[in-house]
């Protein structure tokens, strides 16, 4: 059964394209087919199989009825029913109007944020995207892009800023961050800007949906040594957990259980090492006081 999630009342196109991919997936298994030969009836490959089943590429109303037809579903109901959802699956979501600043492999990323009803996050050099101010946001992304177009920039911040909405919508997502302390203490920007990031974390850490931890100095190594991550949760059970690994021109998307796991108990690990969460407001203050001290 493909049901749909929650993205402020109805499944992004994403989630979508992960949730029928799935279930094709299971019917071609039912029916002991190989994508090879899943790939020859709709005139394409294995590869294309497997991408259409990980959700990764769109889909052709077509492509959907070959296939239901060769794994024995006649039921017309479903059939419908499955071919309407593909063509939902296509429908761009918000975040293709900022495709030019948006590779493919981050999009999938928006997509799948966008659904989540959960995200866990590790950082280690940065505030998170989904807690920065714009002036912060402005000051990242020229480390990366310095030499842009300023209408670029604009663009890339403007993107960052509309992420940050699901924090804020009828059913927010619930946002659990860890960040090192060393990300806090380095003035992306400058000190005033920081100082400004720093108000506005304490801020955020408000919202009933939000937790916010912070891995002092002295914590020495720790179980996410490796670098950030982030673990997506949706409410859609057939979906698993996305564990989420952004690298400098591409990104990793881990959903096996044996990876998840890993990667979710070295989070657990992290929430322990870290100062509790009625700690935060301490730890800001003091940075926040520092920073005023050196401005």
């Amino acid at each position: 059964m493909v049901t749909r999630g929650q993205e402020g009342g109805s499944a992004g196109p994403t989630i979508l394209r992960v949730l029928l991919g799935a279930h094709l997936r299971r019917l071609r298994e039912a029916r002991g087919i190989s994508r090879e030969d899943a790939g020859w009836k709709i005139r394409s490959s294995e590869s294309k199989i497997s991408r259409m089943e990980l959700g990764r590429v769109s889909f052709k109303e077509r492509d959907i009825a070959d296939l239901l037809t060769l794994y024995g579903c006649h039921d017309e109901e479903e059939r419908s029913r499955l071919v309407a959802l593909a063509k939902e699956a296509n429908t761009p979501g918000w975040w293709h109007r900022y495709g030019d600043v948006t590779p493919n492999w981050f999009q999938a990323y928006v997509g799948l944020e966008s659904a989540a009803n959960l995200i866990r996050t590790y950082e280690v050099q940065f505030v998170p995207g989904l807690l920065q101010t714009r002036e912060y946001a402005r000051a990242v992304i020229m480390l990366g892009h310095g030499r842009a177009a300023d209408q670029e920039i604009a663009h890339r911040v403007e993107l960052r800023m509309s992420r940050q909405q699901i924090l804020t919508r009828p059913e927010p997502v619930q946002l659990w961050v860890v960040i090192d302390e060393t990300a806090l203490r380095r003035p992306v920007g400058g000190v005033e800007v920081m100082r400004g990031q720093i108000e506005a974390l304490i801020a955020t850490a408000k919202l009933p949906n939000v937790r916010l931890q912070v891995i002092p100095f002295d914590v020495g190594g720790h179980a996410a040594a490796g670098g950030s991550y982030s673990i997506l949760r949706f409410p859609d059970p057939e979906l698993p957990d996305v564990v989420y690994i952004e690298q400098l021109t591409s990104a990793v998307y881990l959903d096996k259980r044996e990876d998840v796991d890993q990667y979710t108990t070295a989070m657990e690990v992290l929430c322990v090492k870290a100062e509790p969460p009625e700690r935060t407001f301490d730890v800001l203050d003091g940075i926040l006081s520092d920073l005023h001290t050196h401005s």
